[in-house]
């Protein structure tokens, strides 16, 4: 079973910074690429950022400039440093993995349980 621990969010006023990690656990042996979505309450998930394995990112127009993704692969950690945060960014962070799952050897979809970002003065 794929597990992830997740950490970072809370609350912080606009301007402020943080930074979000994600690590998956060592049941996925081989991960493709790595990402960060955005829930906020009565709105679709949106993506945040991308990284593929290779080191390619894409970011949402809105968080361009603002926020940067990167991972770590030999921790199965994909982070998200969080600058010039505003109001709008507010929501619950998932991080997401496309990887070889070891126990069934296939490849999937996971996602973790989300970390809440409030942004407010």
């Amino acid at each position: 079973q794929v597990q992830f621990v997740e950490s970072g969010g809370g609350l912080v006023q606009p301007g402020g910074s943080l930074r979000l990690s994600c690590a998956a656990s060592r049941s996925i042996f081989h991960i493709y690429a790595m990402g960060w979505y955005r829930q906020a309450p009565g709105n679709q998930r949106v993506m945040v950022a991308t990284i593929s394995s290779d080191g390619n990112t894409n970011y949402a127009d809105s968080v361009k400039g603002r926020f940067t993704i990167s991972r770590d692969n030999a921790k199965n950690t994909v982070y998200l440093q969080m600058n010039s945060l505003k109001p709008e960014d507010t929501g619950v962070y998932l991080c997401n993995v496309d990887g070889l799952e070891l126990a069934t050897m296939s490849r999937g979809v996971y996602w973790g349980q989300g970390t809440q970002v409030t942004v407010s003065s």
